[in-house]
């Protein structure tokens, strides 16, 4: 997910491609922003990329 978003894909069509909703897609990205202690979804990109996991 995070990955598809580092490629500038939207989260509606993240939802598509997973075919679940879009509010899905903003419900887990809150709970990864939270898990990894980050306030936005651009920011957990950021984290994923810096520790060369995307």
């Amino acid at each position: 997910m995070l990955a598809e978003l580092a490629k500038g894909v939207t989260v509606d069509r993240v939802g598509r491609r997973l075919d679940v909703s879009g509010r899905t897609v903003r419900r887990r990205l809150r709970c990864i922003c939270d898990r990894i202690g980050v306030a936005t979804a651009i920011e957990a990109v950021a984290w994923a990329a810096r520790r060369r996991l995307i």
